[in-house]
């Protein structure tokens, strides 16, 4: 095993000044995709997930079929559909529109941003929906409006009890992205893939993406253990 690493680190043709930069670059565009993606659609969850919580079906009924439509189809499907799609628009290639979308990081992103928002729309949902009665009845008692209640109680308690599968949307959108290549966007995936063509190496090229991506998911999960910790600080016993 050491002489087999020793090989593949060694290879001077591919692990040299542009190759790097190369990579670098599918680094940067990986890593704007995922946090775009991931706080835009954090903020359309947040009110659907309320919406999704209302009794009344005219209310929450459009809500549950868009979260219906994301989470029941494959995220590549989806990419295909709005980076094909939206060029068939009729008109829009006379609008301003056309010059955002006729980039492939638009249509990508829009298309990352709706299937997260969809998922994260249903992690807040159950959140919310776990909400215990005494809390929100005490808020209640204590003459709190619906919107205040929201913001000071229901909304803070949901957040701790749904960082934990949040995580993991985290982590499913970084691995997710490695698609992003398919729509000509070099991405890290893309990166690889660019080097293998060039230098007829895939095993090198994808093994250094891999360990790329598991460096991401090890500081993803290192940043949501220490978030979560602090967030739930307060049921940590006083001797510790």
């Amino acid at each position: 095993m050491p002489e087999f690493l020793a090989e593949l680190l060694n290879q001077n043709e591919i692990f040299n000044a542009t190759t790097v930069i190369h990579y670098w670059g599918g680094l940067v565009t990986t890593v704007q995709l995922v946090f775009l993606s991931l706080v835009i659609g954090l903020f359309l969850a947040v009110p659907l997930a309320i919406l999704r919580t209302v009794r009344n079906p005219f209310v929450s009924g459009p809500v549950w079929l868009y979260t219906y439509i994301f989470r029941g189809t494959p995220l590549l499907i989806q990419l295909y559909i709005i980076y094909y799609g939206i060029g068939q628009i009729e008109g829009i290639q006379e609008t301003f529109w056309w010059d955002i979308f006729r980039d492939p990081f638009y249509p990508a992103l829009l298309a990352f941003t709706l299937n997260t928002a969809a998922y994260t729309t249903e992690i807040i949902r159950g959140a919310l929906m776990a909400t215990p009665q005494g809390e929100v009845e005490a808020a209640k008692a204590y003459g709190m409006s619906w919107a205040l209640r929201m913001r000071r109680i229901v909304l803070p308690s949901a957040f701790r009890r749904a960082i934990q599968a949040y995580s993991n949307e985290v982590i499913f959108m970084l691995h997710a992205s490695a698609i992003a290549s398919v729509v000509t966007i070099v991405d890290l995936t893309g990166a690889a893939r660019d080097i293998y063509s060039r230098f007829y190496a895939p095993f090198t090229a994808f093994v250094a993406v891999a360990l790329v991506y598991m460096a991401l998911t090890f500081l993803i999960v290192y940043g949501f253990r220490r978030l979560e910790q602090h967030l739930l600080k307060h049921q940590r016993p006083l001797n510790q």
